[in-house]
């Protein structure tokens, strides 16, 4: 018996991917505007603002999400071992072959 994702895995809504990365580039679309309204000063700061916390929130967010998918995958090796203890063979094995 193959495992089963967990219920619900796999399906992002929208307003969870604005939130997720829309921030982020807003805050790097924001740095652009401010550099080229004032592509002197004041504009070359801002556009350090906003473009290094806008990556900074994405990045952050994707790394959050790659440690996310590692513990999906340890729950799945382990509902396999499982198996492989009460069946006798591992999850995708054909069991007449073994």
């Amino acid at each position: 018996m193959p495992v089963q994702p967990l219920p619900g895995a796999g399906h992002t809504s929208w307003g969870l991917l604005v939130v997720r990365y829309g921030i982020g580039g807003v805050l790097v679309l924001a740095g652009l505007v401010v550099l080229i309204i004032n592509p002197s000063g004041f504009g070359v700061e801002g556009f350090a603002l906003g473009a290094g916390g806008g990556l900074s929130v994405i990045l952050l967010n994707v790394l959050f999400r790659l440690g996310v998918e590692g513990d999906k995958e340890r729950e799945q090796e382990e509902a396999a071992r499982r198996y492989l203890d009460e069946h006798g063979v591992w999850p995708d094995e054909d069991p007449k072959r073994v």
